[in-house]
Formats: C-alpha cells, structure tokens, sequence
C-alpha cells in the first residue's frame, strides 16, 4: 500500500497559469494537476482559485511557446503534451481589434483571436451587417511610416466594443460543414444592435453611406503601389484564413485591415447590402484614385463624373438603397438598371442579322508589329466563322472558332472611335487571344452582345439579346461628352479629388472640370444605388480587374515573373515586359498540390499540361488559398444562397497536400 501511496504524491505536479485579467503584474496561479487531468479539469481549479466571481465562459488557455490555443477542453494534459514548465496563459477569446474598412473608417470591434480567420471575418460581417462574407479577409496595413504624414486623415476610431455580439459567444469556434446566411432583420434600415444609440446610429451611416474624398494633397501622400512587384507585395499580407489571429502573431489592439479578397460578388440585393455596396465601391474608388488598377483618361472622367455624383447624393439623400429582387451577381443586377440616356432610343440592330463583316486579327506572338487584316465573318448559334471574302463564304472558312466558355473583353476608346472586342478562346495549352475591330458603335454593340451571350452557351434567338445590346449601347453613351452642356456645378467640384494623382498632375482644375461636368451629363440621372452600380460595373470592365499578383518563380526558369490570379484563370506575365505569356483556366484543372516541405505549388490541367512554381513574395498558402477559395466562389448557386458550405471552403484552403 505504501508504494501505491508514492506513485500518487509522485504523479501530482504544480502547473503555473497566467491569469490575463488579474493584470500584468499579477502573479501565475499554482495549480496541483496530474497528467490524466482534462484541459477543462485545469480551467475550473483556475476559476476556483482566482476566487473571481465573474463570466469566464469565453476564456480558454494559451500556450504561449508553442503558439497554440488548447480549445479541446476534453483532452488531457499528457495528449496535449503540457508538462510543468509549459507557460499557459488563461485569457478571454474575444479581444477588441482596430480594423480599416475600405473607405478610410477604422473600428475598433471585439473579435475572436481564438477561431480560424475564416470565422472571425464571419463574425465581423454578421455585426457590421455585410453579407457574403467569404468574399472578405483580413491583411496587414502597409507600414505605418510610408503613412506618417496623414496620420490625422484616418486615424479617429469609432470603438464598438461594448456592441453584442450578433450570437452565442462560442459561435466563432463551433466548426458546422455549413453555416446559415439569412437575411438580417433590419430596423430604420439598421441591424438592431446600431439602432441602439445615436453614437452607433452615426457609425452605421457612416459604413453605408459613401464618405467625401480627402483633399487631392492628402491622396497624394498616400501610399501607392509605383511597380508591379510593389502590387504583388500586397498580396504577402492575407492572413492565413485557416488559422486563428493569436496563432499569426496578432495581438489585442492590433491593427489590420477588412478588404474585398475574392473578386466575384454573389447574391448582391440593395435593400440589404447597403454596408457591402458602400465598402466595395470605395474599394474599387480607392484603387483607381491610388494607381492600383489602370484605366484610359476617358475612363478616369468616368469615374470622377460618377464619384462627383455619389457624392453628391450621399449628402442630399434620405439614405435608403434600393430594394430589388436577389441578384446572382453584379453583372445581373446591372442587367436590372433603366438608365435613361438621351440619344440611347436609337435603333438597336436585330437579332436575325446573322453576318456581319468586321476587321480581325489573331494576335501575333508578342512584341510583333503584325496589323488587323480585313476578313469576312458569320455569327451562327455560339460561334464565329472567318472567310477571304463575302464571296467565299459560301465554302470552307478559313477558321470557326466556338465561343462557349470563351470571355469577351472591351478595348474601347469611344473618343478616338476604337471599339474591339478582345476575346479569350479556350484551348489546350491555356487561351488564345483574338481581336475584332468594329467599324462603329453600332456594330460594337450587337456584336460584344452575341459575344457574351455565346460565351455562356446562347444564340442570337435568344430573348436576353436585345436587353444585352441596350446595356452596351448605353454603358457607351456614358463615355460620349458633350461640349455644348451648361452647369452651375463648377465652382462646387472638389475636381483634384477624384482623379488619380496622375492626372492631378497632367492638368489643372480648369482643364479637369469642365471634362468630368460634360461626362457628368450623362450620370445625373441615376439614383444612388444605379451610379454606385454603374461605378462598380465599369471598374470589373477594366482589363486589370480582378487580379491579384504574386511574385513566382517557375520550376526549370532561371528569372522571376508574375503569377495573377483572377477568379477564372491563372495568367502567368512577363516581369521585364508585363506582357501576358500563358493562361490556363481553372475548369480545365485535374489537380493541384503544395508540396510543404520546398514551398512549391503543382498544378496538372487536362492534356498533360504541368507547371509548378515556388512563391517569392507571398508564402505558397496564400496562393493555394486563392486557387482554393476561387474554386470555392464557383460551387455557390442561387438556390443555396442563405448557406456556407464551411466544409468545403476549408478542404479547398485549408493546406492538405492535394485536392
């Protein structure tokens, strides 16, 4: 019996806790443990000898040298594999944040530190009122001393920390296969928990009414990115989605950053996505006004026209968005607008007109001078052939290229009469890319129309033609000015603060002014919800849209290039150039894999096409979580809509070495 009592006295050991909310001074509580003892075990003799009456059903343990939380409450000691000198800190889950919103406004909010990222986001959508919250994430700020002169600009924080939380307190840890998406209830067009005063009534407002642009000085000491490996870079500060802040380093208090990371808008409805419409068109405004995204000078005057308008709206406006049916995604709520242009009523060219000659060229391999060369071409049911001639086109064509699954991009300078049509057609090794030059507007229009139809697998028989062709013609009209318009706006237009710092620099106020009032015409007439629409439809029609950059180096080069990754395709660009080199599409991809231990991403496509690549600027789970998360944005359908696959998201990102 004595030697029983021995390995007892024996098996029993002190284990210190930190205590956080004792403060920092305090002194660790001993606890006597033995090594069958279960983590909650541990917890309630911490609670009993802390002798603190309060709610500690948020708190969990810490280990602070092996960065881990130890949330199995059920798990011993001896299979977390805690001994005596393991520093465990006892501290609440749920920790304030600073957090920069796309439109300059910083929040400071009570968030999980203790949940995968992925969760945390969720619950930072659901209190502010966001939904789709997968297309979100958080990054890291640029550094603070490339931002030291405009401190001032953004730094006043609204704290909402002592704003409930929208659910039960562990809901950022429950891990569901699927999670429910429900529209929120609001009240004043408000989530109840900003209804409850008029200092969070002041903030709610403030995320979903647009906020007028800082004086051009201000923009113009901004950070901007000034190459291609400086866009890059911003892509190295994604958190890693599938793990908690605390396990990346993020401490109490810290500061990042709430940003847009997947560029495909789903389920987007007015009536209740006020937050979301508001921060992704100041997403979209800040990456023009910063130089993060290019556009052609007719287009910026767009932007500053529109942005003049919206913000000439949000001051006047009873803020209330418009209410509409779902919409599957931006291009379809689009579809929904009535913009009414004058000069738009003009004759829209049939449906029935099946032949149409426009000019046309294959592109030539890169840095050729080869010209567009004249051919002769028929549009019939989802492709297009070209013919020598009229003539010939009775016989053989000389190519039919079938459109579906292909894109249509603008290349369009309505001003100096440039109006082509850039399309991507699929083939084995990646896409090709083919130009067809109109003549004129007119057959612009219907052309780009049977394009994009085609591209989606439907003829020129289809009813959404004429709607497509009238969209077209007035997303024109908007680019067209006109001399001859009068205002009174000149003297109000604040012109500096919305163009680029480019242009700011290229030309005076008098010379901006009277620019963007001409195409200011032309937008007057929406309403808030349309122009802050219409700002989001133009910027997903520049060529750059939707690409996010990573610095790579490809298995058997010698250089660094660039990988984009867009939310249908992988482009790999010449560094030294900046032209597009290849392309592949993600619906011909078998598999990818990372292979962990040389940081080395694989991908295999149909027809035998391999690459492999090593990251340089972003570690390789960034990039195996965009690939992932893409993948994820693509199953999404209409009929699901009020659910989140959890499940499936974290298979995709979530770091196992193959799909």
């Amino acid at each position: 019996g004595w030697d029983l009592k021995v390995c007892f006295i024996m098996a029993a050991w002190d284990l210190s806790v930190a205590v956080e909310d004792l403060g920092a001074d305090a002194p660790p509580i001993t606890v006597s443990v033995t090594s069958d003892l279960h983590i909650g075990g541990v917890i309630l003799k911490l609670v009993e000898k802390s002798q603190v009456k309060r709610d500690w059903s948020d708190h969990a343990l810490w280990w602070e040298q092996k960065q881990q939380w130890l949330l199995r409450t059920a798990w011993t000691l001896e299979k977390c594999g805690i001994q005596a000198d393991a520093g465990l800190i006892f501290m609440p889950q749920h920790k304030p944040l600073r957090l920069g919103l796309p439109n300059g406004l910083n929040l400071r909010l009570r968030v999980c530190f203790s949940g995968p990222v992925f969760r945390t986001v969720l619950g930072i959508c659901k209190m502010l009122n966001i939904r789709r919250p997968e297309e979100l994430s958080l990054l890291r700020p640029v550094e603070e001393k490339k931002r030291k002169k405009v401190r001032d600009l953004s730094e006043e924080l609204y704290d909402l920390t002592e704003v409930p939380l929208t659910s039960g307190t562990h809901y950022d840890i429950i891990m569901s296969p699927s999670t429910l998406m429900s529209r929120p209830c609001l009240y004043n067009g408000m989530p109840a928990h900003f209804a409850d005063s008029p200092k969070t009534e002041k903030v709610y407002k403030m995320l979903s009414v647009s906020q007028p642009a800082p004086p051009p000085e201000a923009i113009a000491k901004l950070y901007r990115p000034a190459s291609v490996v400086d866009k890059a870079h911003i892509h190295s500060r994604w958190l890693d989605s599938s793990r908690s802040l605390m396990e990346q380093g993020v401490q109490e208090n810290d500061r990042l950053w709430l940003r847009f990371k997947y560029y495909c808008f789903h389920d987007l409805e007015p009536k209740y996505d006020a937050v979301r419409l508001t921060q992704m068109y100041e997403q979209a405004r800040w990456a023009i006004l910063l130089e993060d995204i290019d556009c052609t000078e007719e287009e910026m005057l767009l932007f500053g026209a529109i942005q003049y308008h919206i913000n000439k709206l949000s001051l006047s406006e009873p803020q209330t968005m418009t209410s509409s049916p779902a919409m599957d995604d931006l291009d379809s709520a689009l579809q929904c607008l009535e913009v009414k242009l004058d000069g738009a009523n003009s004759i829209i060219p049939t449906a029935c007109k099946a032949v149409i000659t426009v000019y046309f060229c294959l592109r030539p391999k890169r840095l050729t001078l080869k010209g567009y060369k004249q051919y002769w071409f028929k549009f019939k049911d989802a492709s297009i052939s070209y013919y020598k001639s009229k003539e010939e086109s009775l016989g053989e064509p000389i190519q039919q290229i079938n459109l579906k699954g292909c894109e249509a991009a603008p290349d369009v300078n309505v001003a100096g009469q440039k109006f082509c049509i850039k399309l991507l057609i699929p083939a084995p090794e990646g896409m090709n890319e083919v130009y067809l030059r109109c003549e004129n507007e007119e057959q612009y229009s219907s052309w780009m129309a049977a394009c994009r139809l085609a591209s989606k697998g439907k003829s020129l028989a289809d009813s959404s033609f004429q709607s497509e062709v009238q969209s077209i013609r007035s997303f024109l009209a908007m680019q067209q000015t006109n001399p001859n318009t009068h205002t009174d706006d000149s003297m109000s237009i604040n012109t500096h603060s919305l163009v680029s710092p480019r242009y700011s620099k290229k030309y005076k106020a008098k010379q901006l002014t009277p620019r963007i009032l001409e195409a200011y015409q032309n937008v007057a007439q929406l309403s808030l919800t349309d122009a802050l629409l219409r700002f989001l439809q133009i910027w997903q029609a520049l060529p750059d849209f939707g690409i996010s950059l990573v610095v790579v180096r490809f298995k058997g080069s010698r250089k660094d290039e660039v990988l984009g990754i867009t939310p249908n395709r992988l482009i790999r660009i010449d560094l030294g150039v900046g032209d597009v080199v290849k392309t592949w599409r993600y619906n011909n991809m078998r598999q990818w894999n990372v292979n962990w231990d040389i940081r080395q991403v694989a991908i295999e496509f149909d027809g035998n096409v391999n690459i492999a690549f090593s990251c340089v600027t972003a570690d390789c789970k960034i990039v195996h979580e965009f690939i992932g998360g893409y993948i994820f944005m693509s199953t999404r359908s209409r009929e699901q809509s009020d659910t989140l696959n959890e499940e499936l998201f974290h298979k995709l990102t979530g770091g196992h070495e193959a799909l």
